[in-house]
């Protein structure tokens, strides 16, 4: 093992130019989770989020789009991904189940502040699914990322590259 020599030279890298330095990128996705919106009054009023998907990912068949969700279909998402993918999938941000108790002081969940920390966490947990390259292979995320609405009676499997 003493005659090892360790290999020291150095690796050239083709020169940069402007295109290269301040293109777009080779792959991205971009995900926000923004403009919630409240819906409907007393027992029926819910909270819809919008999500805007920017890609040049070939695996995702819009490469812009724009839905609404509502929390409900996060959890959806979540459960179909556990079942279905070998991902481990983050958590969602908390139902606040203490928010929905009557007589409260406050709006609850409808509560700017609270709309607005789990707007984040949503956006979080959506950054988080999307950029695993096992979950970009499944129809539900596709489903919940560019349908208009959600089909939750849709036969599970795997999208194939374009």
């Amino acid at each position: 093992m003493a005659d090892a020599i360790a290999d020291t030279r150095r690796l050239y890298a083709k020169p940069q130019n402007l295109n290269d330095a301040y293109g777009p990128p080779s792959n991205f996705l971009e995900i926000d989770v923004a403009n919630p919106e409240t819906i409907g009054v007393g027992r029926n009023r819910y909270t819809t989020y919008e999500i805007r998907l920017k890609t040049n990912l070939p695996i995702f068949r819009l490469k812009e789009s724009r839905v609404r969700r509502r929390y409900s279909d996060f959890e959806w998402l979540r459960g179909e991904l556990e079942r279905e993918s070998k991902v481990v999938v983050p958590p969602l941000p908390g139902k606040a189940l203490f928010r929905q108790l009557p007589f409260r002081g406050d709006d609850g969940i409808f509560d700017d502040s609270f709309i607005e920390e789990r707007r984040q966490g949503l956006e979080q947990f959506l950054n988080k699914v999307a950029g695993h390259p096992l979950a970009q292979n499944e129809r539900c995320l596709h489903m919940f990322l560019q349908d208009e609405s959600v089909d939750k009676s849709y036969t599970p499997s795997k999208i194939r590259n374009a």
